[in-house]
């Protein structure tokens, strides 16, 4: 038999490896790293297992320690500490919306310029990536163009 030595085990003279902690059980190298396996998984369920308790226990405490005294004016809806008056329902423009996706557009195109700038120096794909960039950019060059010409980029 070959020498089967692992990480996980120690090979004896005889060619078993067996794995250190385990009161001298023989066991072939798949077995050794299975163990392995699955002790960092139960170290990682074990934490969760932890951060679970964690959070229980500080629920649990805020129940027990809370004063509980409804009222009226506890039960109402508190907005800004302003008393609701009117209706429930209000009207969102939808330009708001556009803004913050023009933003988003604009926030990925800065995330792409940075590693662009740095390929770009590198030798041997300065007119590639140049090319790519113009080509990226001009689909956004496209859609400022279409947002400016429906009138989105006015502020009213």
């Amino acid at each position: 038999m070959a020498d089967v030595t692992d990480v996980t085990g120690v090979t004896d003279s005889a060619g078993a490896t067996r794995v250190p902690g385990v009161s001298g059980v023989p066991v072939d190298g798949t077995t050794a790293l299975a163990s392995e396996y699955f002790q960092s998984y139960s170290v990682i369920g074990l934490l969760a297992l932890v951060g679970v308790l964690f959070v229980a226990v500080a629920f649990g405490a805020g129940r027990l320690l809370r004063p509980i005294v409804p009222t009226p004016e506890k039960l109402l809806t508190y907005e800004c500490g302003v008393d609701p008056v009117g209706e429930g329902w209000a009207h969102t423009q939808v330009r708001y919306y556009v803004y913050a996706f023009l933003y988003v557009i604009f926030a990925v195109d800065s995330i792409f310029l940075f590693p662009w700038a740095t390929v770009f120096a590198a030798p041997g794909y300065g007119a590639t990536t140049l090319v790519e960039m113009f080509i990226f950019l001009g689909f956004l060059a496209v859609g400022l163009l279409y947002a400016w010409k429906k009138g989105v980029l006015a502020w009213a």
